[in-house]
């Protein structure tokens, strides 16, 4: 080869691998994670487990998960063994699980319980008669008393334990639940939270005619319901209503690190994409639960320690990108002057992630990790310089982030079904119970001494679209309701929604496919992606100082191309600036060649 088109050929060899590095550079880190402190959603209740046929477990296993992994929620049965011998006073069958209900409380968490079955006296051909729907409720009030009377008292009550999977246990239509809610239910109430369906499927249709009559409805608190080949998905009736929604049973069977990381995903959608107030696990020590009798502790019960440890009963989950990259899923949680943020990473490669916190910031940053090696480890210290910090997310991780909170506007009101925030920061002072303002919920409760912040987000829009999303564990994951603000998972026909909501997956009415991206400021991002501090993507509104045109494109100062794939401008960067090295390489050796 002639010497000089050899020099003019490495010239421009260097400026491919320029390009090349440069583009694998970006397309090795994720979107943006942007947490917004001022958009609350539902108030959480806590994560927890369940000690049914597990007989008196250990106090060394009980507080290893209620005080070291910060569990907060107990589900005990109520054992019908008893026969008929709880009406004459003698409640001996009954005290395993009490044992267990003061272990927990001890470790500050709340008690709820469920049935299997009423008294053998109290059914035929396989159902309570409704002759003994008084005798039913008269039961479960004594159940409830005898805990209380004996320092455990009861959070809420169950109906009944799966009724619509009864097998060797009651069954119950939807029907059989509101006629004896209808005959009972002002009784029962009057004691105790009411907990019901507990479907096996969290089916709706177990829980809608008792929703749908005013009266019954009122005695009913909490939503309850299990993820046996169900659906992960919103029920408007039920938190426009004011119900609290809770996963009271699931299992994993095996403890192998992909399997558990199922485990941390499910929890996530039901956080975040249901929007749910509790994750119950099922049993502890029996069969595939969370530790064995003898006091080894599975990883599993890391996993679901992560999101229990760090974020506290009360604390409000909080609008964040929920999914910046392929397999990686974040929540964000505020409360007590914390924030709390979860990453799921079940990929086997680490991922670079930014977090940029808004409306509020946190110097300091500490992190917690689980993964195949490591169990709640303790991991790097970040500081937030500007609002933000990187982390490396490893493969197949789940990672607790924790950062004290300081200049925090809005509130913590506004949650879903009314429920007070924790510790509500307000423009005007703290309101007690947070007030309603960003991220306007349903029935927010006014925080007391705090005036209500402005700009509320609406409550319409969002997630939507048919078409669900394969969840973990035998459950689907679908979207159906109005999640706020968010960016926008789309389903069939759907659009991304909300206000220039951050995270998602939305594609551009004119021109080009935004994967994951957030809006820094402005409007940007409806249909059609979504801008990082400049225009929106496609058809979406405009951003920070620049308008959205058609065909994918903006104009005004943008980073990321209107209604384009963040990843995809990076590359394009990247080539850009790889071709311009080229051409300058080439230009430099035929001015050397010319002058020879």
């Amino acid at each position: 080869m002639h010497r000089k088109t050899r020099r003019l050929l490495s010239v421009a060899a260097i400026g491919f691998a320029a390009m090349l590095l440069i583009t694998g550079s970006r397309a090795a880190n994720a979107a943006d994670v942007t947490v917004d402190l001022t958009a609350a959603k539902q108030t959480i209740r806590g994560f927890g487990a369940s000690s049914a046929w597990c007989g008196t477990v250990s106090t060394s296993v009980m507080n290893s998960l209620f005080k070291d992994l910060g569990y907060s929620i107990l589900r005990v049965r109520i054992e019908e063994g008893i026969g008929d011998a709880w009406s004459t006073g003698n409640y001996s069958a009954w005290a395993p699980e009490l044992a267990n209900a003061k272990n927990a409380i001890a470790g500050g968490a709340i008690v709820f319980a469920s049935p299997w079955n009423p008294p053998a006296s109290m059914k035929s051909g396989g159902k309570l008669m409704t002759s003994k729907y008084g005798d039913y409720a008269n039961y479960l009030k004594a159940y409830a008393k005898y805990f209380a009377d004996n320092g455990a008292p009861l959070y809420a009550i169950s109906i009944q334990n799966e009724p619509d999977y009864a097998s060797s246990w009651t069954a119950w239509t939807a029907t059989d639940l509101l006629n004896f809610l209808t005959a009972q239910g002002a009784t029962l109430s009057s004691a105790i939270k009411i907990i019901m369906p507990e479907s096996f499927q969290f089916i709706h249709a177990m829980s809608d005619p008792s929703l749908n009559d005013a009266t019954v409805a009122s005695y009913i608190s909490i939503i309850g319901g299990h993820l046996y080949g169900g659906t992960i998905q919103t029920y408007p009736l039920a938190t426009n209503q004011g119900k609290e929604l809770w996963e009271t049973e699931h299992y994993f069977d095996d403890d192998t690190i992909a399997n558990v990381m199922k485990l941390g995903k499910e929890v996530h959608d039901c956080m975040v994409t249901a929007s749910m107030n509790a994750y119950v696990y099922w049993w502890i020590t029996y069969g595939n639960g969370l530790a064995t009798s003898s006091g080894t502790i599975f990883k599993r019960a890391y996993v679901l320690g992560q999101f229990a440890k760090y974020i506290r009963p009360g604390y409000s989950r909080v609008d964040a990108t929920a999914s910046p990259v392929t397999n990686v899923n974040v929540s964000a949680y505020k409360g007590s002057d914390k924030v709390v943020i979860v990453a799921v990473n079940t990929g086997t490669a680490s991922v670079n992630q930014n977090f940029v916190l808004r409306g509020g910031t946190a110097s300091q940053i500490s992190s917690w990790e689980t993964t195949a090696n490591s169990n709640m480890a303790a991991g790097q210290t970040y500081q937030a310089s500007g609002g933000s910090f990187t982390a490396a997310l490893s493969g197949q991780s789940v990672t607790t982030f924790v950062g004290t909170l300081s200049g925090v506007v809005g509130s913590d009101g506004g949650a879903s079904g009314g429920a007070s925030g924790t510790g509500g920061r307000d423009a005007g002072g703290t309101g007690a119970g947070g007030s309603t303002g960003a991220g306007g919920g349903t029935g927010g409760v006014a925080g007391n001494g705090g005036a209500s912040a402005s700009g509320g987000r609406p409550g319409s829009g969002g997630r939507s679209g048919a078409g669900g999303i394969p969840g973990v564990g035998g459950a689907t994951v679908t979207e159906t309701g109005g999640s706020l603000n968010s960016g926008g998972r789309v389903g069939s026909g759907g659009s991304g929604g909300g206000d220039g909501g951050s995270g998602g997956t939305s594609t551009a009415n004119a021109g080009g496919t935004a994967t994951g991206g957030s809006s820094a400021s402005g409007s940007g991002g409806g249909s059609g992606g979504s801008s990082a501090g400049g225009s929106g993507g496609g058809n979406g509104g405009s951003g920070n100082g620049g308008t959205a045109t058609a065909g994918g494109t903006s104009s005004g100062c943008s980073c990321a191309l209107g209604g384009r794939d963040p990843g995809a401008d990076a590359r394009s960067l990247g080539g850009g600036i790889g071709a311009l090295l080229v051409l300058c390489g080439l230009a430099l050796a035929r001015r050397r060649v010319s002058a020879r």
